[in-house]
């Protein structure tokens, strides 16, 4: 008796759209320029996340018949768009782990942020270093900024960013991620006077139309851990870099393009 699938049939217009943002694929890891409002893990919403989709979309590309492991290397919050990694072997999901927790994956986002009221330079490069809490029942953020010690609760949170472009109301604002704390960049750019557009949580002046927040995971940058193999399948000691950026989608796409 032929084995049957253990995931749903999937359309081929959702296989195509899936095949269409997959920024990068091998063996052990996939690469995926997320959409607003898509959830990456399972949540209370019952939605289905992308960890489930993407291992009903290789079941269906590859007819694959058994399990397929798709395991969540890091998360975007529901509202953000941009690249997200994805490990397809336990192999890949231990040795990628690693590399967040050394601070060998480096991510850059870009973000349209409201214009602060004081003057601030095109190009220059600033860092933020602040202590904030998560307070898990508001699912929000909050920075320390009592004197002295701060709370036990409280992580330090270290981020660059720059100005890339101005348009008429917003700033094109990039953001190089150095850690990686609950609402970091929402919270800590919110508190230099420039929330992210649609962010109402952070203090945007108002909602985006498709309930999104104009925050896109631009860039992911890694050395592979798992490494190059010769044709005989031995490793080598060469080191492959993945490197991928996340084109714009939806409404911010058409603002930063105008």
């Amino acid at each position: 008796m032929e084995q049957k699938s253990p995931y749903r049939k999937l359309s081929q217009e959702e296989i195509n759209d899936i095949s269409s943002r997959i920024l990068y694929e091998d063996n052990h890891y996939l690469i995926l320029n997320k959409r607003s409002g898509e959830i990456v893990q399972g949540d209370k919403t019952n939605d289905e996340p992308l960890s489930e989709t993407l291992k009903a979309f290789i079941a269906n590309r590859d007819n694959k018949k058994g399990n397929v492991f798709m395991g969540v290397a890091h998360r975007l919050d529901r509202p953000v768009s941009g690249a997200v990694l994805f490990a397809k072997t336990s192999k890949g999901l231990e040795r990628v782990n690693e590399l967040i927790r050394s601070g060998a994956l480096h991510k850059t986002y870009w973000a349209l942020t409201q214009k602060p009221d004081y003057q601030i330079a095109i190009g220059e490069q600033k860092e933020l270093r602040d202590f904030i809490r998560r307070d898990e029942k508001a699912n929000k953020s909050f920075i320390f900024k009592g004197k002295g010690t701060p709370l036990k609760e409280c992580k330090e949170a270290v981020l660059r960013y720059r100005v890339l472009k101005q348009t008429d109301n917003y700033l094109l604002t990039e953001v190089e991620l150095l850690t990686g704390r609950h609402h970091q960049i929402r919270c800590q750019l919110s508190n230099v006077g420039m929330p992210i557009k649609g962010d109402l949580k952070y203090g945007a002046k108002r909602s985006n139309r498709d309930g999104s927040i104009s925050l896109h995971a631009r860039k992911l940058e890694f050395i592979h851990p798992i490494g190059v193999k010769d044709a005989k399948g031995n490793p080598t000691e060469n080191q492959k870099k993945v490197c991928v950026e996340a084109p714009l989608m939806g409404e911010m796409q058409h603002i930063v393009n105008d």
